[in-house]
């Protein structure tokens, strides 16, 4: 009889048992190593990606109280025939995308002021436009996309962490430009939400390098078909917790001294 104490990961077809494995990797600790809404950072930036650097990251805005965001890819693709062949082929344009954010209004920057940080930053005027975009070049509260401020694009940036501190990805939405903006109160409502929808240029991968600095219980070196190569998952499920280093909290049942092994 097959050992079913420690799942393993079906990585291909010739070792697959499906009362044992998992399908392409380890899920025994998903919850520690699945993205997640709280290990995921917005930010608005220059509309253009620059490569990583702690001056790059202090340029760019987090933004908070989101609720909800979601990015869209999509390019034209259609089907063609030949004369005298039975077989589909397909042309391709270039990829258009689109994005929404659903924030929580609350006091201090609103949504367009926060997305619009780039103009902010540069020092433009927000007042001196034909039509302006603010009350006052401090303001934390923009509106009308009459204004002409709402023609200068920005970026943003999306990081993706697990609990774990590791990387999972990260991307860069370039040249973005609002195309609607809205606001909704309603009697009995819990909350006033600002949404805005996004087109941007591209969807650019980059590497979250930098951000956040060094971790020093970071577990960059996990890979989720092989569990040998965790060390939370051997101190859990295969070991003891004294396995676990005293950054990421184990505890010395022997000496009484909770945070590691060494006092």
């Amino acid at each position: 009889m097959a050992d079913t104490a420690t799942p393993s990961a079906v990585t291909d077809a010739s070792n697959w048992q499906f009362q044992n494995s998992y399908i392409e990797r380890l899920m025994d600790h998903a919850a520690l190593t699945a993205a997640h809404p709280d290990d995921t950072l917005i930010l608005a930036g220059p509309p253009r990606y620059i490569s990583p650097s702690a001056t790059t990251w202090d340029k760019m805005l987090p933004i908070g109280a989101v609720q909800q965001m979601q990015i869209t890819n999509q390019k034209a693709t259609v089907p063609a025939m030949g004369i005298g062949s039975g077989r589909n082929f397909f042309l391709s344009g270039k990829a258009q995308g689109t994005a929404t954010i659903a924030r929580l209004f609350v006091n201090g920057r609103n949504l367009l002021r926060a997305l619009m940080s780039n103009a902010v930053v540069a020092g433009i005027d927000v007042t001196k436009f034909d039509d302006a975009a603010a009350i006052a070049r401090d303001a934390k509260f923009f509106c009308n996309l009459d204004s002409e401020l709402f023609m200068v694009p920005f970026g943003l940036g999306i990081l993706f962490r697990d609990k774990l501190h590791n990387d999972l990805g990260a991307v860069y939405l370039e040249l973005c430009m609002i195309n609607s903006w809205s606001l909704g109160v309603g009697a009995g409502q819990t909350m006033v939400m600002e949404n805005v929808t996004i087109l941007f240029d591209r969807a650019r991968p980059i590497t979250a390098a930098g951000a956040g600095g060094a971790s020093a219980d970071n577990r960059a070196n996990y890979d989720p078909a092989s569990p040998s190569s965790s060390t939370i998952f051997q101190a859990i499920f295969q070991g003891n917790v004294n396995d676990l280093p005293a950054a990421v909290g184990g505890e010395d049942t022997v000496n009484n001294n909770p945070g590691g092994t060494t006092p």
